[in-house]
């Protein structure tokens, strides 16, 4: 939902949400040009003290102080037993499920055209036209062998076809 500027007699759609404390619970609703402004202008730290700014700063960035022992127990419990399962529990982390097995026709349709398992369609088909090109009796300069290859090569073709429903 649109509404309009939250600046004093602006009457433009207010698009673009502005901090009302630092806390980031609430929003101000401006419009470009006051929202520009006011961020211009709005400081996260105003009224703390360095010591206060330095603390915050800290927090957000390494955690909770050494001071709060029991959170920061805590969360280097959390650490510590990430690393554990990370180090000696790797099949959690890099699991992949077991491919289905291909059925032997398939693979070895895909032998005969000289693809890995993982081919795809379009590589199927690129070979295909490339090997045809290569055995077609009608090119082939090797004519006495030329006639079977491109029957196994056709014969494989028409088995991926099938496979990948095309």
């Amino acid at each position: 939902m649109i509404t309009k500027c939250d600046h004093p007699g602006c009457t433009k759609a207010g698009t673009c949400r502005a901090p009302k404390n630092r806390d980031l619970r609430e929003y101000w609703h401006f419009c470009p040009e006051h929202a520009a402004e006011y961020n211009k202008n709005w400081n996260y730290y105003a009224d703390m003290t360095p010591e206060e700014i330095e603390a915050d700063w800290e927090r957000e960035t390494f955690g909770a102080p050494l001071k709060e022992k029991t959170k920061s127990n805590a969360d280097t419990a959390d650490y510590i037993k990430f690393l554990n399962d990370f180090l000696s529990g790797r099949g959690q982390f890099d699991y992949t499920p077991p491919k289905s097995k291909l059925p032997t026709s398939i693979s070895g349709a895909l032998k005969t055209l000289g693809l890995p398992l993982t081919a795809s369609w379009r590589e199927i088909g690129t070979k295909y036209r490339a090997l045809a090109k290569k055995y077609h009796p009608d090119t082939a300069a090797d004519k006495s062998s030329a006639a079977t290859e491109f029957t196994k090569i056709t014969t494989a073709y028409n088995t991926l076809k099938k496979h990948f429903n095309k």
